[in-house]
């Protein structure tokens, strides 16, 4: 044993005096090349205990000092980083040629054996810093950096080291014994202890684990992810064009463009031609595909059927229900009914009567044919034959959402929406309202052949005119100097003066009213109208060849149109009450005219309506209709035109009222379905958004309707209010309706004899 330690004492001597002198020219070397600081390596005590163990046991052949040195060397250059938290200890990568390799690995030794001796009370130059001392690496080449394998074996496979100690020989032919294997359970609580236990890998040809570095994973993610391994490379580097082409004496090839460039190949059509024929020929054949059988399991499940993906909508067939014990030759006594229970079904209804009353039967051959099998079954076939078993698509929509949102009617006020005031006096049915230009008096003509003046504020009848015949419309004119009335009864339209106006006034009303030298008709005016003066009341009379049904006077007061349905061509003319005489339209019109209109700013413009359409004239070209409304309606009752003029509204004997954008289209914008009997008029206010239909229905309809200066966005229609009031009289309710000039609210004429003032 002596022998053996002295021995061991001189081989380490000799070890470390080799080792001083490797360092001191390491120093020596590195101090002339450029050099990068790596970080310090500390040992920790159980790999200083194991080396003293080692090195004590210098004789071992299966693991001894050079074993341990091949050991340090695999783990100080597997990675580039060190991670003090998992191993305590830390790794470096160095650029260097093999020398310097050689020189770190003799300076990791220096340092255990400077831990040798400090123990054993020697101290030398390396140990004067411990731990923190810093070492140097040269820079070098990549190729360089690549740390050769411990184990040595070459291409041996490991199979043949199964059942040996050791996994092979390292590079100085010792044996490099197996490491003892953790116990499965042991090794995944270490695994789930380490946090960074994913980034482990077992070498088996080293038999060790190698901790991947950060540089390493995003490596291997990048060649996973089909990226080039290193995050330098562009793979699209611009294109470097090495050969210049501009300016060149001499190009690479300066022959023509030859000419096949250019023009189909002849070979390549005579190569289609001949398969072109060898396939009509049959020569060449395709494979054609194979047709399915179109059958299926007359009997089976429908579940497992074809028809399924053929028809989306194909519902199958209602299954029959699967008889049980009731339905059994011989079912157990608690299934059989008493004749008790027997007689209380007699004196069931038949739909809630049992369909089968079970039986018991010795055996199958005493069990008698079922009477309604056959025709159960035939009635069944039937109704799989005829039913329509095909999906409905039902879409399940709310009704509110189909609803156009409209503001609210709070934010539409004011509107007309409650009764206000009444006016009694007329006998009759009140025909024709018709408020003045300053909103102060209101006039009526009734049936009773009675035209009265009201103050609209006090409901105080001011002044009664009484005629022969029953009134059917009046007019107040438009210019507040000039209160005179028209009014329309049979075949006379009678000009009145109301004597309203100031002593100015009166004096030119009266002279306007005055029939002096008239001037000479044509003969196909004066064979329609003749102007009269009125004896009984001091007016003008101007008797017409049928009967008038509506009157209009013009924006300025001295023209008045009146429309006589029966007059067919002839039933539209207009008197100049200036002038005292009548002018015939300088146009032929087509159907039975309902009523006209002069445009409100539209110099020359004339609407007249139909039974079926609209059409509006221009008076001063004396041509033909510039534009033809058509409504779609059955009759055509009455008709208004929106103060700006670009509007207008009609309304029909069907309940209907069309909403008409003249700049928009010759079809109606909006068509409303309200009044469920015939309109009787429609009218829109001067200033307020508001127009209004009433219907014999007894009924009065009030509507928002906003006109906007663009002409992009459509006029705004929203229904307000319902205004009842009214009594039905001989099958007639409300019969006129006019706005207030200035105030929002509505007049309503009704057959019951009275008057209403609807405000807000």
């Amino acid at each position: 044993m002596t022998k053996k330690k002295s021995e061991a004492a001189a081989n380490e001597e000799q070890t470390r005096e080799t080792k001083k002198k490797s360092v001191s020219a390491a120093k020596t070397q590195k101090e002339k090349k450029p050099v990068v600081v790596v970080a310090k390596e500390v040992k920790s005590s159980k790999e200083e205990e194991e080396e003293d163990l080692l090195l004590d046991s210098g004789t071992d052949s299966d693991y001894d000092g050079d074993s341990l040195s091949g050991s340090l060397n695999s783990d100080d250059f597997d990675s580039d980083f060190f991670d003090s938290e998992d191993d305590g200890s830390q790794r470096e990568e160095e650029g260097g040629d093999g020398e310097s390799s050689e020189d770190e690995l003799l300076g990791h030794e220096g340092s255990d054996d400077d831990e040798v001796d400090s123990e054993n009370g020697e101290e030398e130059d390396g140990s004067d810093e411990g731990s923190e001392e810093r070492e140097v690496a040269e820079e070098s080449d990549s190729s360089e950096d690549e740390v050769a394998p411990r184990n040595t074996v070459g291409d041996v496979p490991l199979e043949w080291y199964k059942d040996e100690k050791h996994i092979g020989y390292d590079i100085t032919g010792k044996k490099i014994t197996k490491k003892e294997k953790q116990d499965k359970l042991d090794s995944f609580l270490a695994s789930m202890d380490d946090s960074k236990n994913w980034r482990k890998i077992y070498d088996e040809y080293n038999d060790e684990e190698v901790e991947l570095t950060k540089e390493e994973s995003k490596l291997i993610r990048r060649m996973l992810k089909g990226e080039a391994p290193h995050a330098d490379f562009d793979p699209y580097a611009p294109y470097v064009d090495w050969f210049k082409w501009d300016d060149a004496i001499h190009p690479l090839s300066s022959a023509p463009e030859p000419k096949r460039r250019f023009i189909p190949s002849k070979w390549e059509a005579k190569k289609v031609v001949k398969y072109v024929r060898a396939i009509r020929k049959g020569l060449i054949k395709f494979d054609k595909p194979e047709e399915e059988p179109n059958v299926y399991l007359l009997w089976g499940d429908d579940s497992t059927s074809d028809q399924k993906s053929k028809h989306l909508t194909y519902i199958p067939p209602p299954k029959l229900k699967l008889p049980g014990h009731e339905e059994s030759y011989n079912p157990s006594l608690e299934y059989i009914p008493t004749e008790e229970e027997k007689a209380s079904y007699e004196l069931m209804y038949e739909e809630d009567r049992p369909k089968f009353i079970p039986k018991r039967f010795t055996s199958l051959r005493s069990i008698p044919a079922y009477e309604n099998a056959l025709k159960e079954s035939f009635d069944r076939c039937l109704d799989l034959y005829l039913c329509p078993r095909v999906r409905k698509k039902r879409i399940n929509i709310d009704p509110e959402s189909l609803k156009p949102k409209l503001p609210s009617r709070k934010d539409l006020r004011p509107y007309p929406n409650s009764c206000y005031l009444e006016y009694k006096g007329h006998t009759g049915a009140v025909t024709s309202v018709s408020p003045d230009c300053s909103g102060q008096w209101l006039a009526s003509g009734s049936a009773d052949g009675s035209v009265r003046i009201w103050e609209v504020e006090s409901g105080r009848c001011l002044k009664v005119w009484q005629f022969k015949e029953p009134v059917k419309c009046v007019a107040w004119n438009p210019l507040p100097d000039f209160p005179i009335l028209a009014v329309a009864m049979g075949q006379d339209l009678i000009i009145l003066n109301t004597e309203l106006g100031t002593d100015e006034e009166q004096q030119k009303i009266e002279e306007l009213l005055r029939l002096g030298n008239l001037p000479e008709l044509d003969e196909s005016v004066a064979a329609i109208v003749s102007w009269l003066p009125d004896e009984t009341y001091g007016g003008i009379k101007i008797r017409h060849f049928k009967n008038i049904s509506y009157v209009d006077w013009h924006p300025r007061g001295d023209y008045l149109s009146a429309v006589m349905s029966a007059g067919e061509t002839r039933g539209v003319v207009i008197h100049q009450l200036s002038m005292h005489k009548t002018q015939r339209l300088p146009i032929k019109m087509k159907g039975l005219p309902v009523c006209s209109l002069f445009h409100p700013s539209h110099r020359g413009m004339f609407i007249i309506a139909t039974k079926k359409n609209v059409r509006v004239f221009n008076l001063q070209k004396k041509e033909l209709a510039i534009k033809k409304l058509e409504t779609g309606l059955r009759e055509i009752s009455s008709m208004a035109i929106h103060p700006g003029g670009d509007n207008l509204i009609v309304g029909s004997k069907e309940g209907k009222m069309c909403w008409f954008d003249m700049d928009l289209s010759s079809k109606p914008y909006k068509t409303l379905k309200n009044h469920p009997k015939d309109i009787t008029n429609v009218a829109f206010h001067r200033s307020y958004p508001l127009f209004a239909s009433c219907s014999e229905d007894s009924t009065a309809y009030v509507f928002h309707g906003k006109v906007y200066s663009d002409l992009n966005e459509n006029p705004l229609i929203v229904p307000l209010e319902i205004l009842r009031g009214h009594s039905t009289s001989s099958n007639r309710g409300v019969l006129d309706c006019k706005f207030h000039p200035r105030q929002p609210w509505l007049f309503t004429a009704g057959a019951d004899s009275v008057i209403k003032l609807y405000c807000h």
